[in-house]
């Protein structure tokens, strides 16, 4: 990963730690205090052994010392509970934080953005790479104040008992930090590459899940499977270089640690036996130092280890931290029409594009330039080839899509109506609905607590689904499963009809409502629709050309640009693109 990447993401995620609120100060305080509390029993425990060996004092004179370090190992442990809390909860509400502004990133941008990666892609981001951002919160960031403010105390203590001693210990002390540095460098560009091994593995499986039944109709099982199989191959060996990385740095740590501790036990081993005679300010060694000093030692280098154990956190939240700024930092311009804040009348609409072209994300112009109008209560079909343009024109009228050129709505520009105000005022049914695990009531109500079951089974009766409803054992109760399995196709469709009928909506967005419908389902719901709309703006994509001859204006589109423009007998009648159109859908 690139140097100035690394500490872009760095920073980022530091600026992330107000979400953490009070508790990773608290964390932190805890850590501190603890560390305090070291001191304070290594002191106790060598004041008992100088008492007991050296000055053979009898034991009741020694319980004022035996009662610190009773109190202080209860203090110890309390504190250590403390810590993991505060820190589990300072983690857990930067998570909940940073998820939700993905989610409503996602929801901003917008299914056209959402749907140039699968599934599964975006499950990852949501739920795999925001948790490995907990422990950098909750272990990471508190160790790197401990590791400094601990070592820090320890040596004020030190110093002035014996100084060897002190220099050994602050000499030692930077071979930990250097050595962790240099065995974690590359540990953020094979979390970098996990992550993106677990994306494509959880995409792909996803997809393949989701096309189960197709796989099988084509017998292609094994070779899905042989697939499926060198995916994982690839995230398995990804992983395991990352745990080597962190093996490797444990054990460079543990290694100069003890090394270390060897040094200063050398010390005052060859010292007590007067082979050395330094560092002790000419008040010679007495058995208290030593051992304070000796106890002292391994919590002296364990917060740096620590540091070095939890220093994977931050390679890892490093690695998991790249999609999500790329996503968070995204040009909301670049996916969606500019949201004003203006609250118009919308209880009519008209609508006029000027010279209109759809733009994607990546700046593509898909659509246009064209222009149209289509007055209130006006039912407009757009009708062409796969690929004309058709669903981006539904996309950019949704918001989801920019533009370029003049798009008014009611006489103001459409990039001055707020998008939450202008979005209320729709109803949209596409050609494959998304029904969510819950009853039909709760997929019908869709959140929405002022409709009645009354109410949801006049909806339902208006969808022609009120007596699939009510033959149910559950009525409207009864359960819907994942990816609307317990209904049919035509059954989902008359369920998210009823879904847009009860937003008593001035716009009717309908994306090949009938698509993927038998006859009788689909007349079913065109004559729901024809209901539905009556006094209302209608705009349908569809291939179906038969029942477009009631409509007020059909719109042709042919590889981005409007070709032709009328109702159903004019374009009949000069014979044009619509006209071949139908005498192609006759020859099928």
């Amino acid at each position: 990963m690139d140097k100035s990447l690394e500490k872009t993401l760095a920073k980022w995620l530091k600026s992330q730690q107000s979400a953490c609120g009070i508790y990773l100060k608290l964390a932190i305080l805890c850590g501190l205090l603890n560390g305090v509390a070291i001191i304070g029993q290594a002191y106790c425990i060598a004041q008992i052994l100088q008492g007991v060996i050296m000055a053979e004092l009898a034991v009741n004179q020694l319980m004022p010392y035996f009662i610190g370090v009773a109190t202080l190992l209860i203090a110890r442990a309390g504190l250590a509970y403390g810590r993991e809390r505060f820190s589990f909860e300072a983690g857990k509400r930067l998570r909940q934080d940073i998820r939700q502004a993905v989610l409503n990133k996602l929801v901003a941008l917008g299914p056209a953005f959402i749907k140039g990666k699968p599934a599964g892609a975006w499950a990852s981001i949501v739920l795999e790479q925001v948790e490995d951002l907990h422990d950098f919160y909750s272990k990471y960031m508190p160790q790197m104040m401990l590791a400094a403010f601990i070592p820090l105390c320890i040596l004020v203590v030190v110093f002035p008992l014996n100084w060897a001693a002190g220099l050994v210990l602050l000499a030692t002390a930077p071979l930990i930090p250097m050595f962790m540095i240099l065995v974690g460098m590359g540990a953020a560009d094979a979390n970098r590459k996990n992550f993106t091994a677990l994306s494509r593995l959880s995409g792909h499986f996803m997809d393949r899940l989701q096309g189960l039944t197709t796989i099988k109709l084509f017998n292609r099982g094994e070779a899905e499977v042989t697939q499926i199989h060198q995916a994982s191959e690839d995230f398995r060996s990804r992983t395991m270089s990352v745990l080597r990385l962190a093996f490797l740095s444990s054990a460079v740590l543990e290694f100069f640690a003890a090394l270390s501790i060897a040094v200063l036990a050398v010390y005052f081993g060859f010292s007590y036996l007067h082979h050395l005679d330094f560092g002790h300010y000419g008040l010679g060694i007495s058995l208290f130092t030593g051992m304070f000093v000796l106890i002292l030692a391994p919590e002296f280098y364990q917060p740096l280890r620590d540091l070095g154990t939890h220093y994977h956190a931050k390679a890892q939240a490093i690695g998991a931290a790249e999609s999500l700024v790329e996503l968070l930092d995204y040009p909301l311009t670049h996916t969606a029409a500019q949201s004003g804040d203006e609250m118009i009348d919308l209880r009519q609409v008209d609508i006029v594009a000027n010279n209109l072209r759809v733009m994607s994300s990546d700046g593509q112009c898909l659509l246009g330039p064209v222009s149209f109008q289509i007055k209130a209560g006006q039912h407009v079909a757009v009708v062409g080839a796969s690929g004309a343009g058709k669903t981006s024109l539904l996309q950019a009228l949704l918001g989801f899509l920019p533009y370029k050129g003049e798009l008014l709505i009611n006489g103001k520009p459409f990039n001055t109506i707020s998008m939450t105000h202008w979005r209320r005022h729709l109803a949209w049914l596409g050609q494959d609905p998304q029904l969510f695990h819950g009853t039909i009531a709760e997929n019908v109500a869709l959140g929405r607590a002022d409709l009645s079951e009354s109410a949801i089974m006049d909806l339902l009766e208006k969808a022609h689904l009120a007596d699939f409803v009510q033959q149910h054992p559950q009525g409207l109760h009864s359960m819907i499963s994942d990816q609307s399995s317990g209904v049919s196709v035509g059954q989902a469709q008359r369920i998210a009809l009823a879904r847009a009928l009860s937003q008593q909506a001035s716009v009717f967005m309908l994306d090949e409502p009938t698509a993927s419908l038998d006859e009788q389902s689909a007349n079913a719901v065109m004559d729901s629709l024809s209901q539905a709309i009556t006094d209302n703006t209608a705009i349908m994509v569809t291939h179906k050309l038969e029942e477009l001859t009631s409509f007020d204006s059909i719109i042709v589109l042919d590889k981005g640009l409007l070709i032709e423009q009328g109702n159903y007998t004019s374009l009949m009648a000069t014979q044009g693109k619509f006209y071949q159109l139908i005498q192609q859908e006759a020859n099928v």
